[in-house]
Order: structure tokens, then C-alpha cells, then sequence
């Protein structure tokens, strides 16, 4: 909670400064009109599609049906965008619902493991490309190099996590998942050798892993249009290249700041600048964030009733 109070005093501290009003931002928002269920369909796709990147890597014999995956994929990220922790809480808590949902526990908690790690892999791609477009189009050098100095430290990074997959996080994983259910019925996540295992079973199909990789920077570069449609309605239209940079780059931004709940500030500060080099005013740059969270909004609410009632379900 002091994060979410710190981000919005610095949100708060940085529209004062810059001198943007309210209204303006509120007419913004107000252009995108219907525009807005647009990008709420957008983000309901991405969503979709990043379900059934997570479901291809569980075995066909996974009780858990695609419509589950989706439910679940929900359910994440609710609770990574619009919940006070840190954005990776929604991913131990959809291991918890995957189990309820008849899925063995170590091979819940891997296929998780999994799908966040090419997540990274594929946002790191995802940002590679869309720098390689900010480069192509120019005026950004600032930013560009910003972002290179980001992709050089998490490189070592993205190696660390592939190496931890192997040698002992998996216990401190475990530990830490059973200590947070609190149940019995958590214990099973602590079978460290058999989540190994099944971690060993998912990644040992490549294909499978590469049909997930693929499903994943599709969503991602799909996730342009949101930025694409709702600039259009506002009357600052951009070309869909230069949707994919602001994405791609906001994206990245956004998960720097994961320790932030919704990288509130972040967010907005990072469109700003990304929009301004595209001619974009400040104004309508924080309209877009507006929009986004909206969108957050729109499927996080369900999202969070889809956890209610599962978790109801299995209480009674």
C-alpha cells in the first residue's frame, strides 16, 4: 500500500508540473467513446490467445480443460493489474486454481513456472523489435538507449532464470507457495522432486515450447491495436509500426516497474514520452493509460468474481 501511495503522489506531483489539466485528459477519454469496447475486445484476444499458450504446454492428459486455462488466465492477471502485490502473485495464485481444477500440483506449479519464463523470453523479443522500430523511424535516441542499457542487464538476467529453473529455486518456489496457501492441501506443491519432473516433461517438447513462444509474441504484437484504435478515436492517429513501438516499449517499462502494484505512475510517465515521439500530446498520451486501465478494469473485475467462485466452489 505505500508503493501504491508513493506512485500515485509522483503520478499526482508529475501532472501538476507538466501542466496538463484534468479536462483535457477527460476530453480525451471522452473521444475514444465506444472505441473503448474495442479495446476492451482487443485485450479479451491477447487474453485468450495467451491462455491457449499456457494450456499447449500441459500434457493432453491435463484434466484441465482450455475454457479452465482461460478462467485462470483471468484470474492472473486481475490480480497482477489491479491487486496491491506484486505482478507476480496472480501467477502463484493461478497454480493454486489450476490444482482445484484437477491438475496435478507439481505439474500445475511447472506449467506456471514455464509460461512466466517465456513470457520474459518473448517480452524481450517483443521489446528487441519494437527498438529496432523506434531506431528505423529515428528521434527516439534518448529513449533507444534507455531501453539498450534495460535488454543488456536483463540479458544475464534471463540467463540467471533459466539456470534457476535447474538448480535450486525450485525449492525456495515451493516453500514459498506452500507458505502462502497456509493448507494441507498445498503441501503437494512442496514435492520439489516431482515439480522438477514435470518442469523437465514440459520443457523437454520443443515444439511444444515453441508453439507456446510463437502463441506469446503474437498476443504481444496483437496488443498494438489497443494502442492503435484508441489513438485513432481520439484524432491522433498513428501508423500500426508505430503503435507496436509505443506497446512494445510500455510493455517493457511496465515490467520494470513490477514491484510497483499496476506500475502506477510508471505506466503513464513511460507513454508520455514513448507518444511524444510520435507527435503525440501528453494530453492524449495519459488518455491512452486511462483507456488501458479501463481495460484492466473491464476484465479484472471478472476475473476477480471467476476467483471468488472457484475458490467458493471448492470451499463448499
Amino acid at each position: 500500500m505505500l508503493l501504491i501511495a508513493i506512485a500515485l503522489l509522483v503520478a499526482g506531483f508529475g501532472l501538476y508540473w507538466s501542466g496538463i489539466s484534468l479536462a483535457s485528459i477527460g476530453e480525451a477519454v471522452a473521444a475514444v467513446g465506444w472505441g473503448i469496447g474495442l479495446v476492451v475486445l482487443v485485450r479479451l484476444f491477447v487474453t485468450l490467445v495467451l491462455a491457449l499458450a499456457w494450456r499447449v504446454l500441459g500434457p493432453s492428459s491435463d484434466p484441465a480443460a482450455l475454457r479452465d486455462y482461460i478462467n485462470v488466465r483471468l484470474v492472473r492477471d486481475a490480480f497482477n493489474s489491479l491487486l496491491p502485490v506484486a505482478q507476480i502473485g496472480g501467477d502463484v495464485v493461478g497454480a493454486r486454481l489450476l490444482t482445484l481444477r484437477g491438475t496435478a500440483a507439481p505439474l500445475a506449479a511447472a506449467s506456471v513456472v514455464t509460461d512466466v519464463f517465456l513470457q520474459i523470453i518473448t517480452q524481450f523479443l517483443f521489446t528487441l523489435a519494437g527498438l529496432a522500430l523506434l531506431l528505423r523511424y529515428g528521434g527516439g535516441e534518448t529513449i533507444a538507449a534507455s531501453v539498450s542499457g534495460g535488454l543488456l542487464v536483463a540479458i544475464p538476467v534471463l540467463i540467471g532464470l533459466l539456470f534457476a529453473q535447474r538448480r535450486g529455486a525450485g525449492a525456495m518456489i515451493m516453500a514459498a507457495v506452500k507458505k502462502l496457501g497456509g493448507g494441507r492441501e498445498w503441501a503437494a506443491f512442496a514435492a520439489t522432486d516431482a515439480f522438477y519432473a514435470a518442469l523437465g516433461l514440459i520443457q523437454s517438447r520443443t515444439g511444444v515450447m515453441a508453439t507456446s513462444a510463437a502463441l506469446h509474441l503474437f498476443a504481444w504484437s496483437f496488443a498494438a491495436v489497443e494502442v492503435y484504435v484508441a489513438l485513432l478515436w481520439m484524432g491522433h492517429p498513428v501508423t500500426l509500426a508505430e503503435a507496436f513501438v509505443i506497446e512494445s516499449l510500455a510493455q517493457a517499462v511496465r515490467g520494470a516497474a513490477f514491484v510497483v502494484p499496476g506500475a502506477i505512475g510508471v505506466q503513464e510517465g513511460g507513454l508520455v514520452v514513448l507518444c511524444a515521439v510520435f507527435g503525440v500530446p501528453a494530453g492524449p498520451a495519459l488518455a491512452l493509460s486511462l483507456v488501458k486501465r479501463l481495460a484492466d478494469l473491464a476484465l479484472g473485475l471478472p476475473g476477480l468474481g471467476i476467483w471468488y467462485w472457484l475458490e467458493g466452489r471448492h470451499a463448499r
